[in-house]
């Protein structure tokens, strides 16, 4: 007779409970950021472009912790919006996106949002979650 594993620890698992948590604060940050129509995502993909200049996609993709086909899908968004421009790079194969001056627009009008939506996310978690999510993502 198989008998079913003890699954009790699984109701404390951390890749769930992180991906939880990433899920309620991205609502949280798009809920601020709605009435500027911009996402969270596709506000820091041009806050990072405008920080970093003009990069190619996978360099992106590696910085912002996300698979190039999703960035790729967000960027489509972005891009149809006029917030970026996407050009070939010195190698045949590599793209290279860089942020529009509408781009820059749409982070100067949504940043007032941004911030309270920081501000609102840090009070909730404390000073504390705020180090140790900010060690997380150094770590991986």
């Amino acid at each position: 007779m198989i008998h079913d594993p003890d699954l009790k620890e699984c109701g404390d698992c951390l890749c769930l409970a992180s991906r939880r948590a990433a899920r309620a604060l991205t609502r949280a940050f798009d809920r601020h950021m709605r009435p500027h129509g911009i996402r969270a995502t596709q506000f820091s993909i041009l806050t990072n472009l405008m920080l970093r200049g003009p990069l190619p996609i996978g360099e992106l993709a590696e910085f912002l912790g996300v698979e190039r086909t999703t960035l790729t899908r967000n960027l489509a968004l972005v891009e149809a919006e006029g917030w970026v421009d996407i050009r070939p790079g010195e190698d045949a194969r590599a793209r290279v996106v860089a942020v529009t001056k509408k781009g820059r627009a749409a982070v100067t009008s949504a940043l007032p949002a941004w911030r309270k939506a920081q501000h609102a996310a840090s009070a909730a978690i404390g000073r504390g979650g705020v180090e140790a999510l900010r060690a997380l993502a150094r770590s991986v």
